[in-house]
């Protein structure tokens, strides 16, 4: 972009009005929106203009367009109906705060009217005043943009944010799981399932599951934040939706979350796997998990957890992690303590004293287990999560010569 140009422009504009400005005062301003905060030119030109006009109280100039587009675009618009690339104005109700992922953000967050919610940011370097919780504001001249498929309200220099006065109660509609989509949304759901905490700074991870399917769910380490309870359902508000690799995911960390005495009966999603298992993986058998409180991590032959160090006081579990082949697909398949039990005999008392008293310690429960349930035909029944089948039921089945003489057959690498 030619900025000397562009800054000219601005300034014989100007002019007609009265008013004299350096070039290179507007050529400063033009690169600061578009070199730093990634403003695209056209909405950058406006924003220029905009500000400089409020600056010497003359009235809004624009750069033409108007309506949905550009910095002169001053009626509040619908959160729903925004768009990326758009310049435009909100009227909305601040509904979470979040910590700034960067110094050179002031604030983000979630803003939301009676269409929807999006996400903001502030950068820090549009002196844009503190907004609080629970209050309504006036957004003039933001910019839209998309980041990952998620659009997200741009606070800078050219912005106006001023309080409303609105103090109106908003009451978000859940949508099912099926429906949703990346941005903001909320969600009636029930936890089906939680998962080990994979980072550090992780709170909880799992399933969510409704009438009509299920998704993962996270929430990070914040003050205040609370773990969900498994089988417990909750009314979720104005959370993140996120999409990875084509499958969608929930950030609930700055979501609103309200528990419900009523239940769902969770369906959707459910798949059956029938094939042999043919592979049980290391970390299976009976394991040590961290006793901390909110932690779960399975834990280093030490006792070791990577957060909470060595810990004496652990907690057995049993876990299969292994392949189940159906002929045609290798599925990588994870059994619980439940499960477990069920498939091999073999109760997570009996895997103690085994582990406890056998010279072989653990090593010995997963080589029993293994015996036990390796190379047989079983049907899993659970969801498919992240190329994982998370197993609640298996069954065995009666050994079939035929699918015997297939799988040893592909093994070789007969046709």
């Amino acid at each position: 972009m030619d900025f000397s140009e562009t800054a000219d422009r601005i300034s014989r504009k100007f002019q007609k009005s009265g008013q004299t400005i350096d070039p290179k005062k507007i050529e400063g301003k033009l690169r600061r929106l578009i070199e730093e905060f990634g403003v695209q030119p056209s909405e950058a030109e406006r924003s220029v203009t905009n500000d400089l006009a409020k600056e010497f109280n003359i009235p809004q100039m624009g750069t033409g367009g108007g309506g949905g587009k550009g910095g002169g675009a001053t009626e509040p618009k619908k959160i729903a109906d925004v768009s990326p690339e758009e310049w435009v104005t909100i009227e909305g109700k601040v509904v979470a705060l979040s910590a700034p992922g960067s110094p050179a953000i002031a604030q983000s967050g979630i803003i939301a009217d009676d269409s929807g919610g999006i996400r903001f940011v502030a950068w820090a370097k549009s002196n844009a005043p503190a907004m609080t919780v629970g209050l309504w504001y006036h957004i003039e001249s933001a910019v839209v943009d998309e980041f990952k498929g998620i659009a997200s309200l741009k606070i800078h220099s050219g912005t106006t944010v001023k309080e409303s006065g609105t103090d109106g109660v908003l009451i978000p509609s859940t949508v099912p799981i099926v429906n949703l989509h990346t941005g903001v949304g909320s969600v009636r759901a029930k936890v089906i399932q939680e998962w080990d905490a994979s980072h550090e700074r992780m709170l909880q991870s799992g399933i969510l599951g409704d009438e009509t399917g299920t998704i993962k769910f996270v929430i990070w380490k914040e003050a205040g934040k609370e773990k969900l309870a498994v089988g417990s359902v909750y009314n979720i508000f104005y959370t993140l939706v996120d999409e990875y690799n084509g499958r969608l995911s929930l950030n609930l960390t700055t979501a609103t979350i309200m528990q419900d005495d009523g239940d769902i009966l969770v369906s959707g999603g459910n798949v059956a796997v029938r094939g042999a298992l043919v592979h049980i993986a290391p970390g299976s058998g009976i394991i040590k998990r961290c006793p901390v409180e909110g932690c779960n991590r399975a834990l280093s032959r030490q006792n070791y957890c990577p957060v909470h160090e060595i810990q004496p006081k652990f907690i057995y579990d049993l876990r299969i992690k292994g392949w189940l082949d159906d002929g045609e697909k290798t599925h990588n398949i994870l059994l619980q303590r439940d499960v477990v039990e069920s498939l091999t005999g073999i109760t997570l008392d009996a895997a103690k004293e085994i582990a406890e008293n056998n010279p072989l310690g653990m090593d010995e429960v997963f080589l029993q287990m293994r015996d036990r349930v390796l190379g047989r035909y079983i049907t899993c029944h659970g969801r498919e999560i992240d190329n994982r089948l998370l197993v609640n039921t298996c069954e065995r089945l009666t050994f079939e010569s035929s699918e015997h003489a297939a799988l040893l057959n592909r093994a070789g690498g007969a046709p």
